[in-house]
């Protein structure tokens, strides 16, 4: 039975590893095309390679934080505002990546390294997630869409989303298994590695609740409601202790919320305060402005993006063949992107996380369907690449 086992294991190991590799070839060849690409006005410059780009954008904040460290004291500007800075960046992610360049001879190569080997076991662990819901061929095609995806290119940049993804995927199959005890490092893990926790925090409230409502038919132990309690209240610890410690090293306790805000101020102005689910309504005007559109429009569709969400999470049958655990979670970091992001062209790159969810569109059996689903990933993915990369000149084509 054991041998059995590691054959099983290996086998998948294999599989993935092959259509990993498969798409990071076609990643790199996107990269090659955009670095060519790139012009006088690109951030990247005439003189754009691959190691460039892959560095490019937030690479650099992470790398800052691996030479220098977070600033005792915040930046100001010119009229007392605090600036962009390093706070608004968690730190497992580049003491791993500078740990790990110590032995490959720099951080960029540790930074990148990290994130192909992170993105390689997210896959598996996606796959092992997903299996025993849509069955494996699905679970694979799954993986295939998440390999292409339209924001691919991260598992070959500097920045820190395939090692979360490797996390949340670990917490998921962690939780659908009811192996709580893992979850426990695994919510710290997530916590140091980019913000977002909270939303694990307010999956397993709903989960408790959920396990509460179906108790009768699904047997809920006293130890399960201890973990479920235990674990929901570790998350929100975590997911609140990195504004204690910005606080407490810089003497301000608003320094992370006044860093993240800097980010936004460019936006709405210079009096901008944090008000709970407000980032989503402005912005949908702003962008609607934009556009030349009313921005009256903006809140309306938003309304109506939020309510199509709904609707698929409660009713599409895809959807609901990939679990309550899988589906809570969607409606959690939902919420969670609503309440706390002001949403710029960084958005796509936030959604991330709704991968488990996302891969319903595997569910679907018809070849014409699979591989139009392919083909529209990769075609997304170049479109990224070609505007964050190639391009990157402007306020929306940033990652």
């Amino acid at each position: 039975m054991a041998e059995r086992r590691l054959r099983t294991a290996a086998s998948v190991a294999g599989t993935v590893a092959a259509i990993y590799v498969s798409a990071r070839l076609v990643t790199t060849l996107f990269f090659w095309t955009a670095a060519e690409l790139s012009g006088p006005t690109s951030r990247f410059g005439p003189d754009a390679t691959i190691p460039s780009l892959a560095m490019g954008w937030d690479s650099q904040w992470y790398w800052v934080i691996a030479d220098r460290g977070y600033p005792a004291q915040l930046p100001v500007s010119d009229t007392g505002q605090v600036t962009e800075n390093a706070w608004a960046f968690m730190p497992l992610y580049p003491w791993l990546a500078r740990a790990l360049g110590t032995l490959l001879g720099g951080y960029p190569a540790g930074a990148i390294a990290l994130a192909v080997v992170a993105g390689y076991a997210a896959s598996v662990v996606l796959f092992l997630l997903l299996r025993d819901r849509i069955g494996d061929a699905a679970a694979l095609w799954a993986v295939v869409f998440f390999a292409n995806g339209p924001l691919a290119a991260l598992f070959q940049m500097g920045y820190a989303e395939s090692l979360l993804l490797l996390w949340l995927f670990l917490a998921l199959w962690a939780l659908v298994r009811r192996q709580f005890g893992w979850i426990y490092p695994l919510i710290v893990v997530m916590g140091f590695t980019r913000p977002g926790v909270l939303a694990f925090a307010l999956l397993l409230g709903l989960y408790g609740i959920h396990r509460w409502v179906q108790r009768r038919q699904d047997p809920l132990p006293t130890s399960h409601i201890v973990h479920i309690i235990a674990l929901g209240a570790l998350a929100t610890v975590v997911g609140f202790s990195w504004q204690v410690i910005a606080g407490v090293v810089t003497g301000d306790p608003s320094a992370y919320l006044d860093t993240e805000l800097a980010w936004r101020r460019s936006w709405v102005g210079s009096d901008e305060h944090f008000l709970p689910f407000a980032g989503f309504v402005q912005a949908a005007g702003i962008w609607f402005g934009i556009w030349g559109i009313p921005a009256l429009w903006g809140p309306v569709v938003l309304i109506l993006l939020v309510a199509g969400a709904a609707v698929l999470l409660l009713r599409s049958p895809q959807v609901r063949r990939l679990g309550p655990e899988i589906r809570l979670w969607g409606a959690s970091y939902l919420v969670y992107l609503l309440a706390v992001f002001f949403p710029q062209s960084s958005v796509f790159r936030l959604l991330l996380p709704l991968t488990p969810v996302a891969a319903a569109v595997a569910v679907p059996r018809a070849r014409w369907w699979r591989t139009g689903v392919l083909v529209l990933c990769l075609g997304a993915q170049w479109i990224w690449i070609h505007e964050m990369l190639a391009l990157g000149d402007t306020f929306f084509r940033i990652p």
